[in-house]
This record gives C-alpha cells, sequence and structure tokens, in this order.
C-alpha cells in the first residue's frame, strides 16, 4: 500500500500539526530535511533495514527510536511522533488558554465563588478522565482564570493546590497533543503554584508532571533524575497513604522512562527498580484511588508494568502482565483504560498476531475515541495493519470509518 495513502497529508510542512501516523511523519520528516534513509540510520545508530520497514509500514515506530532518530534531525521526539490537531472549529480556544497561562499572577478583579470553582474543578476532572478532549479545552481557559484569582484572592494551602491541578490538567492536554511548548510551560507554572503554599503531595505530581515534559521530549535520563529527586523529597516529607501515593505515580513515571533508555540493560535495571517499588506503595490500596487527576493503585501499575516491558523490547513478557487484564482494568477510567488495549495492540503486531492486535485497537476506540484520534502509538499500530493487511478486511474497513482514518 503506498505510504501517501495511509493517511491524510500534513496540515504544514514545518510540522505545527499532522494528520500523519508517527512513521509516516518520520519519512516526511526526513525527506524536508535532505537526509537518505542510509544517512539518518547511521547517525541514529539504527539499521537502514529497520528505518525502512517503519517508513513503509512493516514495523511500528517506537517512541524510543523515534527520540533515537530525532536527535540527527534536531527534533524532539514528540515532534517526530506528531503534533495532534483539533477540530478546526476548536482552535480559538488554544489563544485563549494561552493568555490564562501567560497571566498567571493577574488575578482578575471579581470574587470567585468557591463552591462555583469546585464544581468546575471537578467537572474538568471528569473530561480528563473520560478522554473529553474537546469538552476539556473548551473548560480551561475560563477555569483556570478563575482558579488564578482564587488562589491568589485566598492565598490558601488548598486555593494554590487546586491551581496546581488545573496546570497538571493543561499538562495533560497538552502532553497528549505534543504540544510541548505548552506543557513546559504548565508544568513550570503548576511548581509555582504549589509553591506558593508548599503542600508536599503537590510537589510530587508537579515533578511527575515535569519529568513527562522529559519523556516527550526523548530525555528519559533526565526525567528518571528530576523522579529520583522527587521520591526522595516525597518520602522525607510525607507519610502514610499520602506518602504511598506520592511515591507511587512518581514511580509509574519512573519505570516509563527508564523502559525507553537506549541502553535497555541499564533500562531493565531502572524499570525493575521502579516497578519494585511502585508495587510495594500499591500495598496500601486495595483498589486505585483518584487524587487531584493522578490514579495509584495495583490496577495502574499492573498496566504501567505491561507498557514498560513492551518498550524494554519484551513483547511477549508484556501480553503475559495482560492475562487477567479485564480485572486489571475493571473500574479505572478510560484515560487509563483505552492506552493499555493500544499497548496490546503494539505487542501483538511484535508477536505476529494481526488479529489480535486490530480486535484491540478497535476495543481502544470504543473505550475512548477521543484519545485513541490523537495517540501517536494508536494511529501508529492502525497504519502498519493497514500496511500488512494487503487484502481487504471488514474489521480495520470499519475501524476505517469508525476512526475517520482513510485507508
Amino acid at each position: 500500500m503506498a505510504l501517501a495513502t495511509v493517511f491524510l497529508g500534513r496540515a504544514d510542512l514545518m510540522g505545527t500539526t499532522t494528520e500523519l501516523a508517527p512513521g509516516a511523519n518520520l519519512a516526511a520528516l526526513r525527506k524536508e530535511r535532505g537526509f537518505t534513509q542510509r544517512q539518518l540510520a547511521r547517525r541514529a545508530n539504527i539499521s537502514v533495514s529497520l528505518l525502512s520497514k517503519i517508513e513503509v509500514g512493516d514495523r511500528t515506530l517506537t517512541p524510543a527510536v523515534a527520540a533515537d532518530l530525532g536527535k540527527p534531525m534536531g527534533l524532539s521526539m514528540a515532534e517526530v511522533l506528531g503534533k495532534a490537531s483539533v477540530p478546526q472549529d476548536e482552535e480559538e480556544r488554544l489563544p485563549a488558554l494561552r493568555s490564562a497561562i501567560r497571566d498567571y499572577d493577574l488575578p482578575g478583579r471579581q470574587a470567585v465563588q468557591e463552591d462555583a470553582l469546585s464544581a468546575s474543578l471537578g467537572a474538568a476532572g471528569q473530561y480528563r478522565d473520560n478522554v473529553e478532549v474537546t469538552r476539556l479545552l473548551a473548560t480551561l481557559p475560563g477555569l483556570l482564570r478563575d482558579a488564578t484569582t482564587h488562589a491568589h484572592r485566598a492565598n490558601t494551602v488548598d486555593a494554590w493546590m487546586a491551581l496546581s491541578e488545573v496546570y497538571s490538567s493543561v499538562y495533560w492536554l497538552a502532553a497528549r497533543h505534543r504540544w510541548m511548548d505548552m506543557a513546559k510551560l504548565a508544568v513550570t507554572r503548576q511548581r509555582w503554584a504549589v509553591e506558593q503554599k508548599r503542600n508536599p503531595l503537590g510537589v510530587a505530581i508537579a515533578a511527575r508532571d515535569r519529568a513527562g515534559t522529559y519523556l516527550n521530549g526523548g530525555n528519559f535520563e533526565g526525567g528518571l533524575v528530576v523522579v529520583d529527586r522527587a521520591i526522595s523529597h516525597a518520602q522525607a516529607s510525607l507519610s502514610g497513604p499520602e506518602r504511598a501515593f506520592a511515591v507511587g505515580v512518581l514511580n509509574l513515571r519512573g519505570m516509563t522512562l527508564a523502559g525507553r533508555f537506549k541502553d535497555k540493560k541499564e533500562g531493565k535495571k531502572e524499570a525493575e527498580r521502579h516497578i519494585k517499588s511502585a508495587w510495594e506503595a500499591s500495598e496500601w490500596f486495595p483498589r486505585d484511588g483518584n487524587r487531584h487527576s493522578m490514579i495509584f493503585g495495583p490496577q495502574n501499575t499492573t498496566t504501567h508494568v505491561l507498557a514498560t516491558r513492551l518498550d524494554l523490547g519484551r513483547p511477549r513478557e508484556a501480553l503475559r502482565v495482560a492475562d487477567d487484564i479485564s480485572s486489571v482494568l475493571e473500574g479505572l477510567p478510560p484515560t487509563r483504560i483505552a492506552p493499555t488495549p493500544i499497548n496490546m495492540a503494539r505487542a501483538q503486531l511484535d508477536v505476529g498476531d494481526r488479529d489480535g492486535a486490530l480486535e484491540n485497537l478497535s476495543l481502544a476506540w470504543d473505550v475512548a475515541p477521543q484519545l485513541a484520534r490523537i495517540h501517536p502509538m494508536g494511529r501508529e499500530v492502525f497504519r502498519v495493519l493497514a500496511s500488512l493487511h494487503r487484502r481487504s478486511n471488514p474489521a480495520l474497513l470499519k475501524l476505517s470509518k469508525v476512526s475517520g482514518i482513510p485507508m
């Protein structure tokens, strides 16, 4: 199947947004910069064969390989994977959100009712959990301004923590779309907010989100330094369930970062360290809990272990983690459920189970269509499935219709 027919064309040639899946976006970026496959592969220290297979759709472009290939081109991992677009009628929300972020120290003149703010914060949390991206984007500009005003006027720990939580949702939205300039600014503001009236749990969550910008930038080792330092601070400043929760969410980020190390031996060692610590922290919680839009417990730990085994290049181990995946995912919100079948689909592709991969990818679309649309691996697995199925496949055609991604 011709590469150009798999996905829609890029929105612009500077890489601001793209409708291409990651592997196709990589091919376009390489050609724009005048690299041959051999030149780029040599500079990234990967095989020409692997690069060729990724570009034509025979292999998925993994985040770690995207980071390696981005460096010779002067691009971050997020830029190689491609920034996700928003519907045209939603683009007007972005300037309003950027303006609210810019005015972080300019509270409004009118007092904000605390009950109304709490209700809006709860609604934004629900939109995030349910991956209702368009509704979250519509809510955040006004919510951020109200939370800013309330924090400056009330000047309490809870008020500043509420503002920090809004910035965390801004980071979440930006990171999902790979808008890394906004993501980096959001985590800076998030840390600033939580430091106004220091809250150790808030500091840990802010560090977790900051490490996420290193993750999307492809600086996995640097992100792990941020995580390890934050774990030490959390262990020293918190106790009981709050300490376990903070250490737990940080370890989830830590294992993800370690799983993407180029040196897989070192990555495995670091990942196992964080996996062990996460399991120990999860013993405080019989089921997963949600605090300040962070989810931690034995279930979310399992989903992260699965993803980490896959990133370490061990797809069969990842699939063994998924043996009882239905009970693992039970009760989790869509934002945590949908990435798991996407990861399972990627693992199944690696072991040659195309039908299983298609089934799981379809499940991800059913659970959280707005996430699946912008998730780089969701789009990439679809691209590879479309390329490998060299005959008509009803399930693939159905998914193409549901997702709006052309074959």
